[in-house]
């Protein structure tokens, strides 16, 4: 099967996206509810719980998983991969959800890009790095909001505060260049206030979201990779997992998903 993993829920709006272009995987779904957000934590801290994270699902049996986090993806992913993968899990596969989402930039000949997300990766610069590497003349813009998150987990994203914030964030980005011709929106919880930043965005300025991109690119992955799909089993059952109370996520997860959950509680232990 296909893992997934955010210390949240705001995966949940990647794997619905996988999930509609790729049906016929399993897909097993684990947030880390019970210590969201990861954003304020520090980098070792956020390492620590990605690696138990990651490997549950493959002790659960997922041959490749899918960090849907960018906080994670933009620190303790590569770790992971370089130092810790080969030894434990040397036939399995992590992948991230930033490399993906620069590609999409490149490819898409963006001049100038604007980058919402939260603090830690506003801190890690992890986009102009990818960046540099595909196309270097691609200008960044970043801008942190650290309120969105609590907005979006409170069920206040329709509400007039959610309007307030996500234009004050908006007016500061564009204070920094009145010419970027692209937004990402580079946190998986976002895309549930999509609308409420288009009405703010300059018509003319796109927006993308992360979970349309990832499902294209891990589509195209496993066509490039045969010795990982074919171990990849095919009976399009789903699960979701969570470190919290099943029920306050199942409840708030169908916001995310789009349509209604049961999740399971499970505890994350120290690998070995």
């Amino acid at each position: 099967m296909i893992g997934f993993f955010d210390s949240g829920f705001g995966g949940l709006t990647v794997l619905k996206s996988v999930v509609k272009k790729l049906p016929e995987y399993d897909y097993l779904y684990l947030g880390d509810s019970a210590r969201v957000p990861y954003g304020v934590c520090s980098s070792e801290t956020v390492y620590a719980y990605t690696l138990q994270a990651v490997d549950f699902l493959m002790k659960m049996g997922c041959r490749l998983v899918v960090v849907a986090c960018n906080t994670v993806s933009s620190g303790a992913l590569r770790k992971i991969q370089q130092e810790i993968l080969p030894g434990l899990y040397p036939d399995r596969k992590i992948l991230g959800v930033i490399r993906p989402s620069a590609e999409e930039i490149a490819e898409k000949r963006c001049k100038k890009v604007g980058i919402f997300a939260t603090e830690r990766v506003v801190e890690s610069r992890i986009y102009t790095e990818e960046l540099e590497k595909l196309d270097p003349s691609i200008e960044i813009f970043y801008q942190a909001c650290p309120l969105l998150v609590p907005i979006i987990e409170a069920g206040r994203h329709d509400e007039q505060v959610s309007e307030t914030v996500v234009s004050g964030y908006i007016d500061r980005l564009f204070g920094q260049s009145d010419a970027i011709d692209t937004i990402l929106l580079s946190c998986t919880h976002y895309p549930i206030l999509y609308e409420t930043f288009r009405r703010h965005i300059p018509v003319h300025v796109k927006i993308l979201s992360q979970g349309p991109i990832i499902a294209c690119k891990l589509a195209d992955y496993l066509v490039r990779h045969p010795e990982v799909e074919e171990r990849i089993s095919r009976e399009g059952a789903r699960e979701f997992l969570s470190t919290g109370s099943p029920e306050a996520f199942s409840r708030l997860a169908s916001l995310f998903y789009g349509e209604a959950i049961r999740s399971k509680q499970v505890t994350l232990g120290i690998p070995g």
